[in-house]
Protein backbone atom coordinates (compact mmCIF):
# COMPACT_ATOMS: atom_id res chain seq x y z
CA UNK A 1 0.00 0.00 0.00
CA UNK A 2 3.36 2.63 0.27
CA UNK A 3 3.46 5.06 2.93
CA UNK A 4 0.50 7.37 4.20
CA UNK A 5 -0.15 10.00 2.31
CA UNK A 6 0.09 13.31 3.86
CA UNK A 7 -3.26 14.83 2.84
CA UNK A 8 -5.27 11.61 3.72
CA UNK A 9 -6.72 12.39 7.23
CA UNK A 10 -7.83 10.48 9.43
CA UNK A 11 -11.98 11.18 9.93
CA UNK A 12 -13.08 13.33 12.66
CA UNK A 13 -16.70 13.54 12.29
CA UNK A 14 -18.68 11.10 10.04
CA UNK A 15 -20.20 12.66 7.21
CA UNK A 16 -22.20 11.36 4.25
CA UNK A 17 -20.33 13.41 1.50
CA UNK A 18 -20.92 12.68 -1.75
CA UNK A 19 -24.32 11.27 -0.85
CA UNK A 20 -27.95 11.96 -0.95
CA UNK A 21 -30.91 10.54 1.35
CA UNK A 22 -33.95 9.25 -0.35
CA UNK A 23 -37.50 8.90 1.37
CA UNK A 24 -37.34 6.43 3.61
CA UNK A 25 -39.48 2.97 3.15
CA UNK A 26 -40.82 1.08 5.83
CA UNK A 27 -42.11 -2.59 6.80
CA UNK A 28 -43.47 -2.75 10.08
CA UNK A 29 -40.87 -1.97 13.02
CA UNK A 30 -37.74 -1.48 9.92
CA UNK A 31 -37.40 1.89 8.48
CA UNK A 32 -34.86 1.35 5.66
CA UNK A 33 -33.77 4.80 3.93
CA UNK A 34 -31.47 4.84 0.65
CA UNK A 35 -28.15 7.03 0.41
CA UNK A 36 -27.75 7.79 -3.28
CA UNK A 37 -24.68 8.75 -4.52
CA UNK A 38 -23.89 11.99 -6.50
CA UNK A 39 -21.55 11.15 -9.06
CA UNK A 40 -20.91 7.73 -9.73
CA UNK A 41 -17.39 6.62 -10.80
CA UNK A 42 -15.46 3.03 -11.32
CA UNK A 43 -12.38 3.68 -9.90
CA UNK A 44 -12.73 1.53 -6.68
CA UNK A 45 -15.21 -1.62 -6.42
CA UNK A 46 -16.65 -4.06 -3.56
CA UNK A 47 -17.31 -7.99 -4.18
CA UNK A 48 -17.98 -10.37 -1.97
CA UNK A 49 -16.03 -13.46 -1.53
CA UNK A 50 -18.61 -16.06 0.88
CA UNK A 51 -17.47 -18.69 3.18
CA UNK A 52 -19.05 -22.03 4.12
CA UNK A 53 -17.04 -22.27 7.69
CA UNK A 54 -19.07 -22.48 10.73
CA UNK A 55 -16.76 -19.93 12.52
CA UNK A 56 -13.58 -18.20 11.15
CA UNK A 57 -9.99 -18.16 13.67
CA UNK A 58 -8.27 -14.58 12.19
CA UNK A 59 -4.61 -14.94 13.14
CA UNK A 60 -4.00 -11.24 14.28
CA UNK A 61 -0.30 -11.87 14.38
CA UNK A 62 2.87 -13.85 13.36
CA UNK A 63 1.87 -17.01 11.18
CA UNK A 64 -1.33 -18.25 10.27
CA UNK A 65 -1.60 -21.81 12.66
CA UNK A 66 1.40 -20.08 15.37
CA UNK A 67 0.63 -18.89 18.81
CA UNK A 68 -0.50 -15.86 19.31
CA UNK A 69 -3.70 -13.23 19.30
CA UNK A 70 -6.60 -14.44 17.32
CA UNK A 71 -9.94 -13.35 16.61
CA UNK A 72 -13.04 -16.46 16.63
CA UNK A 73 -16.02 -15.46 15.01
CA UNK A 74 -18.93 -16.61 12.51
CA UNK A 75 -17.82 -14.73 9.15
CA UNK A 76 -20.39 -15.57 6.22
CA UNK A 77 -18.91 -13.72 3.93
CA UNK A 78 -15.52 -11.19 2.68
CA UNK A 79 -15.43 -7.96 0.80
CA UNK A 80 -12.60 -7.53 -1.79
CA UNK A 81 -11.94 -4.22 -2.39
CA UNK A 82 -10.45 -3.31 -6.21
CA UNK A 83 -9.11 -0.34 -6.98
CA UNK A 84 -7.12 2.23 -9.78
CA UNK A 85 -4.55 4.35 -9.09
CA UNK A 86 -5.34 7.10 -12.15
CA UNK A 87 -8.90 7.20 -11.56
CA UNK A 88 -9.63 4.47 -15.10
CA UNK A 89 -12.10 2.02 -13.96
CA UNK A 90 -11.22 -0.69 -11.44
CA UNK A 91 -10.47 -4.22 -12.45
CA UNK A 92 -13.70 -6.28 -13.49
CA UNK A 93 -16.20 -7.02 -11.10
CA UNK A 94 -15.68 -10.41 -9.06
CA UNK A 95 -12.33 -11.33 -10.58
CA UNK A 96 -10.39 -11.57 -7.28
CA UNK A 97 -13.41 -13.96 -5.83
CA UNK A 98 -11.71 -17.25 -6.39
CA UNK A 99 -8.41 -16.11 -4.75
CA UNK A 100 -7.02 -18.86 -1.89
CA UNK A 101 -8.25 -17.07 1.31
CA UNK A 102 -7.06 -19.09 4.51
CA UNK A 103 -7.03 -22.77 5.33
CA UNK A 104 -10.42 -25.21 6.03
CA UNK A 105 -10.09 -27.71 8.48
CA UNK A 106 -12.80 -30.27 9.33
CA UNK A 107 -15.28 -32.20 7.70
CA UNK A 108 -18.74 -32.51 7.68
CA UNK A 109 -21.26 -30.48 9.85
CA UNK A 110 -18.24 -28.81 11.49
CA UNK A 111 -15.66 -26.93 10.18
CA UNK A 112 -13.21 -23.86 10.41
CA UNK A 113 -11.11 -21.96 8.16
CA UNK A 114 -8.08 -19.48 9.69
CA UNK A 115 -7.28 -16.58 8.06
CA UNK A 116 -4.92 -14.06 7.85
CA UNK A 117 -5.30 -10.28 9.24
CA UNK A 118 -8.63 -9.12 8.72
CA UNK A 119 -7.30 -7.04 6.07
CA UNK A 120 -5.15 -8.53 3.87
CA UNK A 121 -3.67 -7.10 0.11
CA UNK A 122 -4.16 -9.91 -1.90
CA UNK A 123 -2.14 -8.05 -5.45
CA UNK A 124 -1.30 -4.68 -6.26
CA UNK A 125 -4.43 -3.32 -6.43
CA UNK A 126 -6.67 -5.06 -4.77
CA UNK A 127 -7.39 -5.62 -0.46
CA UNK A 128 -9.63 -8.45 0.99
CA UNK A 129 -11.35 -7.20 4.10
CA UNK A 130 -13.75 -8.74 6.96
CA UNK A 131 -17.00 -6.89 6.83
CA UNK A 132 -17.52 -5.31 10.65
CA UNK A 133 -15.14 -7.78 12.09
CA UNK A 134 -12.10 -5.10 11.05
CA UNK A 135 -14.37 -2.51 13.58
CA UNK A 136 -15.63 -5.16 16.07
CA UNK A 137 -11.95 -6.57 16.52
CA UNK A 138 -10.41 -2.66 17.46
CA UNK A 139 -12.93 -2.72 19.69
CA UNK A 140 -12.48 -5.84 22.00
CA UNK A 141 -8.93 -5.10 21.34
CA UNK A 142 -9.39 -1.44 23.51
CA UNK A 143 -6.52 -1.84 26.35
CA UNK A 144 -6.28 -5.52 25.98
CA UNK A 145 -3.10 -5.42 27.20
CA UNK A 146 -4.44 -4.76 30.86
CA UNK A 147 -2.21 -3.34 33.76
CA UNK A 148 1.48 -2.75 32.88
CA UNK A 149 2.12 -2.21 36.70
CA UNK A 150 1.60 -4.79 39.32
CA UNK A 151 -0.89 -3.69 41.12
CA UNK A 152 -1.87 -6.01 44.33
CA UNK A 153 -5.07 -6.15 43.28
CA UNK A 154 -4.70 -7.70 40.21
CA UNK A 155 -4.86 -11.28 39.44
CA UNK A 156 -1.69 -13.14 38.17
CA UNK A 157 -3.92 -13.71 34.98
CA UNK A 158 -4.72 -10.28 34.41
CA UNK A 159 -1.12 -9.17 34.72
CA UNK A 160 0.51 -12.19 32.24
CA UNK A 161 -2.42 -12.21 29.51
CA UNK A 162 -4.37 -8.81 29.89
CA UNK A 163 -7.87 -9.11 28.88
CA UNK A 164 -7.55 -12.15 26.88
CA UNK A 165 -10.06 -13.47 26.10
CA UNK A 166 -12.26 -11.02 25.86
CA UNK A 167 -15.60 -11.29 23.73
CA UNK A 168 -19.10 -9.67 22.62
CA UNK A 169 -21.77 -10.85 22.28
CA UNK A 170 -24.38 -9.98 18.72
CA UNK A 171 -27.19 -12.08 16.19
CA UNK A 172 -27.29 -11.88 12.38
CA UNK A 173 -29.35 -9.76 10.58
CA UNK A 174 -32.01 -12.96 9.56
CA UNK A 175 -32.90 -12.62 13.35
CA UNK A 176 -34.28 -9.01 13.09
CA UNK A 177 -38.07 -9.48 12.54
CA UNK A 178 -39.07 -8.02 9.31
CA UNK A 179 -35.77 -7.17 7.76
CA UNK A 180 -36.00 -10.23 5.47
CA UNK A 181 -39.18 -9.02 4.07
CA UNK A 182 -37.99 -5.74 3.66
CA UNK A 183 -35.09 -6.21 1.82
CA UNK A 184 -36.80 -8.25 -0.38
CA UNK A 185 -39.77 -5.77 -1.38
CA UNK A 186 -38.36 -2.26 -1.08
CA UNK A 187 -37.45 -0.76 -4.50
CA UNK A 188 -33.74 -0.24 -4.88
CA UNK A 189 -32.69 2.92 -6.52
CA UNK A 190 -31.19 3.55 -9.87
CA UNK A 191 -28.32 5.02 -8.17
CA UNK A 192 -28.77 3.74 -4.55
CA UNK A 193 -25.45 2.84 -2.92
CA UNK A 194 -25.89 2.43 1.20
CA UNK A 195 -28.85 2.57 3.53
CA UNK A 196 -29.26 3.72 6.82
CA UNK A 197 -31.47 1.06 8.58
CA UNK A 198 -33.46 1.66 11.74
CA UNK A 199 -35.51 -0.73 13.52
CA UNK A 200 -38.21 0.72 15.81
CA UNK A 201 -36.49 4.18 15.05
CA UNK A 202 -33.09 3.30 16.16
CA UNK A 203 -30.30 3.48 14.21
CA UNK A 204 -29.31 0.01 13.73
CA UNK A 205 -26.18 0.44 11.16
CA UNK A 206 -25.32 2.03 8.11
CA UNK A 207 -24.35 0.90 4.72
CA UNK A 208 -22.10 2.42 1.97
CA UNK A 209 -20.76 1.10 -0.92
CA UNK A 210 -19.12 2.22 -3.97
CA UNK A 211 -21.12 1.23 -6.87
CA UNK A 212 -24.73 0.73 -7.50
CA UNK A 213 -23.93 -2.56 -9.22
CA UNK A 214 -22.04 -3.14 -6.27
CA UNK A 215 -24.53 -2.27 -4.01
CA UNK A 216 -27.25 -4.15 -5.66
CA UNK A 217 -25.18 -7.61 -5.85
CA UNK A 218 -24.68 -6.88 -1.89
CA UNK A 219 -27.72 -5.69 -0.60
CA UNK A 220 -29.03 -9.04 1.33
CA UNK A 221 -25.99 -9.08 3.16
CA UNK A 222 -27.73 -7.28 5.60
CA UNK A 223 -29.19 -10.24 6.52
CA UNK A 224 -25.42 -11.32 7.29
CA UNK A 225 -24.14 -8.71 8.91
CA UNK A 226 -23.87 -8.83 12.78
CA UNK A 227 -26.32 -6.50 14.97
CA UNK A 228 -26.76 -5.91 18.94
CA UNK A 229 -29.06 -8.22 20.97
CA UNK A 230 -31.06 -5.02 21.53
CA UNK A 231 -32.01 -4.04 18.04
CA UNK A 232 -33.69 -8.00 18.03
CA UNK A 233 -35.68 -6.87 21.21
CA UNK A 234 -36.36 -3.66 19.51
CA UNK A 235 -37.77 -5.86 16.15
CA UNK A 236 -40.15 -7.91 18.37
CA UNK A 237 -41.80 -5.45 20.51
CA UNK A 238 -42.27 -1.76 18.51
CA UNK A 239 -43.40 -0.54 15.31
CA UNK A 240 -42.10 2.04 13.12
CA UNK A 241 -44.21 5.74 12.97
CA UNK A 242 -45.32 6.95 9.52
CA UNK A 243 -44.15 10.48 9.11
CA UNK A 244 -45.59 11.38 5.80
CA UNK A 245 -44.08 14.17 3.78
CA UNK A 246 -46.05 15.57 0.59
CA UNK A 247 -46.55 18.74 -2.14
CA UNK A 248 -49.68 20.99 -1.59
CA UNK A 249 -51.37 20.20 -4.88
CA UNK A 250 -53.22 23.38 -4.57
CA UNK A 251 -49.43 25.23 -4.87
CA UNK A 252 -48.59 23.69 -8.33
CA UNK A 253 -49.56 25.05 -11.43
CA UNK A 254 -46.71 24.11 -13.53
CA UNK A 255 -43.46 21.86 -13.92
CA UNK A 256 -41.20 24.20 -12.11
CA UNK A 257 -43.79 24.63 -9.43
CA UNK A 258 -43.54 20.83 -9.19
CA UNK A 259 -39.58 20.49 -9.29
CA UNK A 260 -39.80 23.09 -6.00
CA UNK A 261 -42.35 21.56 -4.54
CA UNK A 262 -40.35 18.06 -4.79
CA UNK A 263 -37.47 19.91 -3.78
CA UNK A 264 -38.79 21.00 -0.65
CA UNK A 265 -40.55 17.35 0.46
CA UNK A 266 -36.99 16.08 -0.28
CA UNK A 267 -35.38 18.86 2.22
CA UNK A 268 -37.95 18.31 4.65
CA UNK A 269 -37.22 14.04 4.35
CA UNK A 270 -33.06 14.85 4.61
CA UNK A 271 -33.53 17.19 7.86
CA UNK A 272 -35.93 14.30 9.44
CA UNK A 273 -33.28 11.57 8.48
CA UNK A 274 -30.80 13.91 9.95
CA UNK A 275 -32.36 14.33 13.29
CA UNK A 276 -33.00 10.40 13.51
CA UNK A 277 -29.54 9.46 12.64
CA UNK A 278 -27.72 12.52 14.60
CA UNK A 279 -26.09 9.71 17.34
CA UNK A 280 -24.13 8.59 14.27
CA UNK A 281 -23.92 11.57 11.63
CA UNK A 282 -21.93 14.76 12.15
CA UNK A 283 -20.35 12.88 15.37
CA UNK A 284 -17.39 13.41 16.54
CA UNK A 285 -15.28 9.86 16.05
CA UNK A 286 -11.81 8.34 16.82
CA UNK A 287 -10.66 6.81 13.98
CA UNK A 288 -7.84 4.52 13.09
CA UNK A 289 -5.95 4.32 9.62
CA UNK A 290 -5.40 1.00 8.33
CA UNK A 291 -4.20 1.24 4.69
CA UNK A 292 -4.19 3.61 2.25
CA UNK A 293 -4.87 2.59 -1.34
CA UNK A 294 -4.05 5.15 -3.97
CA UNK A 295 -6.16 7.89 -3.37
CA UNK A 296 -8.68 5.61 -0.96
CA UNK A 297 -7.63 5.40 2.83
CA UNK A 298 -9.01 2.23 4.57
CA UNK A 299 -10.27 3.13 8.52
CA UNK A 300 -11.97 1.81 11.55
CA UNK A 301 -13.64 4.41 14.42
CA UNK A 302 -16.05 4.60 17.09
CA UNK A 303 -17.87 7.78 18.80
CA UNK A 304 -17.01 9.04 22.20
CA UNK A 305 -18.20 5.98 24.22
CA UNK A 306 -19.86 8.28 26.58
CA UNK A 307 -22.51 6.18 28.65
CA UNK A 308 -25.36 8.31 28.37
CA UNK A 309 -25.08 8.84 24.78
CA UNK A 310 -25.80 6.47 21.72
CA UNK A 311 -22.62 4.85 20.11
CA UNK A 312 -21.35 3.06 17.56
CA UNK A 313 -18.07 1.41 15.49
CA UNK A 314 -17.19 0.69 12.57
CA UNK A 315 -15.21 0.71 9.08
CA UNK A 316 -14.88 3.41 6.15
CA UNK A 317 -13.35 3.74 2.98
CA UNK A 318 -12.17 7.59 2.47
CA UNK A 319 -11.25 9.12 -1.23
CA UNK A 320 -8.50 11.83 -0.66
CA UNK A 321 -11.24 14.47 -1.69
CA UNK A 322 -13.16 13.33 0.75
CA UNK A 323 -15.91 11.66 -0.66
CA UNK A 324 -17.59 8.78 1.88
CA UNK A 325 -16.77 5.29 -0.76
CA UNK A 326 -17.70 2.67 1.99
CA UNK A 327 -19.59 2.70 5.24
CA UNK A 328 -20.35 -0.14 7.76
CA UNK A 329 -21.53 0.56 11.25
CA UNK A 330 -22.45 -1.46 14.58
CA UNK A 331 -24.35 0.02 17.23
CA UNK A 332 -22.88 -0.97 20.57
CA UNK A 333 -25.58 -1.93 23.33
CA UNK A 334 -25.27 0.52 26.79
CA UNK A 335 -23.69 -2.47 28.19
CA UNK A 336 -21.07 -2.27 25.44
CA UNK A 337 -20.59 1.07 26.18
CA UNK A 338 -20.39 1.20 29.63
CA UNK A 339 -17.67 -1.71 29.49
CA UNK A 340 -15.46 -0.40 27.12
CA UNK A 341 -16.09 3.42 29.06
CA UNK A 342 -14.78 1.92 32.08
CA UNK A 343 -11.53 -0.15 30.54
CA UNK A 344 -11.07 3.44 28.71
CA UNK A 345 -10.75 5.38 32.19
CA UNK A 346 -8.73 2.58 34.35
CA UNK A 347 -6.02 2.96 31.46
CA UNK A 348 -6.35 6.50 31.63
CA UNK A 349 -5.57 6.17 35.53
CA UNK A 350 -2.89 3.12 35.09
CA UNK A 351 -5.12 0.89 36.08
CA UNK A 352 -4.52 2.31 39.49
CA UNK A 353 -7.63 1.30 41.15
CA UNK A 354 -7.76 3.71 43.72
CA UNK A 355 -7.33 6.67 41.11
CA UNK A 356 -10.38 5.36 38.70
CA UNK A 357 -12.42 5.25 41.72
CA UNK A 358 -11.29 9.42 42.46
CA UNK A 359 -11.90 9.96 38.95
CA UNK A 360 -15.58 7.82 38.81
CA UNK A 361 -16.83 9.55 41.96
CA UNK A 362 -17.00 5.84 43.16
CA UNK A 363 -15.44 3.98 46.50
CA UNK A 364 -13.15 1.43 45.56
CA UNK A 365 -15.70 -1.11 46.71
CA UNK A 366 -18.09 0.25 44.65
CA UNK A 367 -15.73 0.26 41.15
CA UNK A 368 -14.51 -3.36 41.93
CA UNK A 369 -18.02 -4.15 42.10
CA UNK A 370 -18.78 -2.69 38.90
CA UNK A 371 -15.92 -4.35 37.47
CA UNK A 372 -17.60 -7.14 38.53
CA UNK A 373 -20.80 -7.14 36.69
CA UNK A 374 -19.21 -5.80 33.39
CA UNK A 375 -17.87 -9.52 33.32
CA UNK A 376 -13.97 -8.39 34.37
CA UNK A 377 -13.99 -10.00 37.97
CA UNK A 378 -11.72 -12.29 36.33
CA UNK A 379 -8.92 -9.37 36.31
CA UNK A 380 -9.24 -8.76 40.01
CA UNK A 381 -7.72 -11.61 42.59
CA UNK A 382 -10.12 -13.87 44.26
CA UNK A 383 -9.76 -12.07 48.33
CA UNK A 384 -9.79 -8.57 46.83
CA UNK A 385 -13.63 -9.68 45.33
CA UNK A 386 -14.66 -11.28 48.20
CA UNK A 387 -13.56 -7.92 50.63
CA UNK A 388 -15.56 -5.94 48.71
CA UNK A 389 -18.71 -7.89 48.61
CA UNK A 390 -18.67 -8.67 52.10
CA UNK A 391 -18.57 -4.82 52.71
CA UNK A 392 -20.68 -4.18 50.42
Amino acid sequence: MGARSPRLEALEALVLRGLEVAPSQVWGGVRIVPLLRKEIRQDLRLAKRSYGEDVMAVSLDGELLAPGIKYVSYVPHGLVVSWSTNGTAAAAFGTHLQARDGRRFGKGPSTVRVAHRMARREDKNSLRLLPLHLAMEGFLALHFGGPEVAWSEYSRRALSTGLDPRWEDAVLGSWIPGLDDALRVFEIHERQVGVLLFVAEALASAFVVPHPDDYRALHRTLLEDFYGTLIVHHGLHATTSRTEASIDDERVSSLADLRQGLAVMRAEWAAFHDEMSNGLLGKEVRSERIYRAGPFQLQRFATNLSPSEENHIGEAIVRETGELEYLKTFRLSAAQTRRAFLLSQLASQNWNLDATAVLLRHSKDELIRRLERSGFDYLLKEHVLQAARRRH
